[in-house]
């Protein structure tokens, strides 16, 4: 085919041509499987293959979406939202502070990190009911729970940030005539932000699990109260509207600290996932 008749035929087939190379272009790729699923489960359910009362079809999820936004759901989200950020602020706090400490510090750790590598193990489920005996079933509780979840895994990467600093600017920082603290804002934190925002991301996650733990044994609003109502009450479209509700909040959460990173650490140059042109 000739150079001057290949356009004429992108003109004849849209589709099949340039139209569809600049779709595909310009859509996000990490929509394709979300979308091939959700047809998948509308064919099978309309089609009989799978029973409707075991898996609603996404359009009477949708539905349900509709229901839930002229009504409870906005509350739950804004109970849930509050306990997780005020939660994982507690714990990512204490977790960069301290773990900053026990980085710079080897007797430190020598003192403190077997027993939080002990408390580490310990399932989140598992402080519920201890902590409903001490502090009961309000707000205190739930964000407790929150912030223990999202502590040991900033923590975990914030020991190994600092540890992985360039003595260098250690060294730098000491003959400069830097304190402990002076140090530790200056110098260490900058440093381990690779570290400790892989931490955050990883702490953020565990936030929204917890929360979900805490709603579903002690709560009267939040996302995962609204999936205990779906349990009792028999509606699976109930379960999965809340189940695509946390899914869709941490990823927005998790976008936000992904986007927040980006900016911070604009000065890295290091290997991105793309292929180096030669």
């Amino acid at each position: 085919m000739s150079s001057q008749a290949q356009p004429k035929a992108l003109q004849q087939t849209p589709i099949a041509g340039w139209s569809a190379v600049r779709l595909l272009r310009f859509t996000p790729v990490g929509l394709l499987l979300p979308l091939a699923i959700i047809a998948l489960l509308e064919l099978s359910v309309s089609r009989g293959w799978v029973p409707a009362w075991l898996m609603p079809t996404p359009s009477d999820l949708l539905m349900t979406f509709r229901e839930l936004a002229g009504g409870p759901l906005w509350t739950h989200i804004s109970a849930s939202s509050q306990r997780v950020l005020l939660g994982f602020g507690i714990g990512a706090g204490l977790a960069v502070l301290i773990g900053t400490l026990v980085g710079m510090s080897r007797q430190l750790e020598a003192w403190l990190d077997p027993t939080f590598q002990a408390l580490r193990a310990v399932p989140g489920l598992a402080w519920v009911p201890l902590l409903l005996i001490w502090l009961g079933i309000d707000e205190v509780s739930k964000v407790t729970l929150i912030a223990i979840g999202s502590f040991f895994p900033v923590y975990m990467n914030m020991v190994a940030g600092v540890r992985n600093v360039d003595r260098k600017l250690v060294e730098v920082g000491t003959q400069l005539g830097f304190s402990r603290a002076a140090l530790m804002r200056r110098i260490m934190v900058p440093a381990a932000l690779p570290y400790l925002f892989t931490g955050l991301r990883n702490g953020l996650s565990m936030a929204w699990l917890c929360v979900v733990a805490a709603e579903l044994l002690a709560a009267t609003e939040g996302i995962g109260y609204l999936l205990t109502d779906g349990r009792e009450v028999s509606r699976p479209d109930l379960v999965l509207a809340a189940i695509i509700t946390l899914a869709l909040m941490g990823k927005l959460t998790d976008s936000l600290l992904k986007h927040l990173e980006k900016r911070m650490l604009g000065w890295r140059d290091n290997f991105n996932g793309k292929e180096q042109s030669q």
